[in-house]
């Protein structure tokens, strides 16, 4: 069911209609880490990068959710930031009930209650207002997540199991805008 337009985005995902003309974000479904006054962050979960997790940071590993590849979070910052997602009991940075910010300076061993986890260079931001704005202008669905979505094995499909899983008239939008 898609969420309500004025409940907090944090834990949301918005997926990318296909009216928006924005080439970074063509398909795209993003989750929201953190929404406040101060603007919006989030990662893109359906874009891999192909560089496999064991080149960049070995200890992790073990515990990368397939594809065990580095993802591509959003256009701010690709090759500066690096954000892990990890599953949890208890998460120490939530975003969902079990899924939450990693940080990477503790290692693996030292958050024995992380079971999986995804890492992304870069991400999406947005300033005070713009993804509302955004949201207005038609660009942007909100829905709820699924559990397996933040570390789904097959980012590639994300985008249309997402769309029909919400029923109705989503089950109608397709890739390209003109059939809309």
């Amino acid at each position: 069911m898609p969420a309500r337009d004025d409940a907090p985005l944090t834990g949301r995902l918005v997926v990318a209609t296909p009216d928006l003309a924005d080439e970074n974000f063509e398909g795209a479904v993003v989750l929201i880490l953190e929404h406040e006054a101060e603007g919006a962050l989030g990662v893109i979960l359906n874009r891999t990068r192909g560089i496999d997790v064991v080149s960049l940071l070995p200890a992790w590993h073990d515990l990368a959710a397939a594809p065990a590849v580095l993802f591509s979070g959003g256009p701010v910052q690709p090759d500066e930031a690096v954000i892990c997602l990890g599953r949890s009991a208890t998460p120490a940075q939530p975003v969902t009930t079990d899924l939450g910010v990693v940080d990477l300076e503790r290692g693996p061993e030292e958050q024995a209650d992380v079971t999986a986890v995804r890492l992304f260079t870069g991400y999406a931001g947005w300033g005070p207002g713009q993804l509302e704005e955004e949201l207005e202008a038609g660009s942007w669905f909100v829905v709820e997540p699924a559990a397996e979505d933040p570390l789904t094995a097959d980012p590639d499909g994300l985008w249309r199991r997402v769309l029909l899983r919400q029923g109705g008239i989503f089950l109608t939008v397709t890739e390209d805008p003109s059939l809309n």
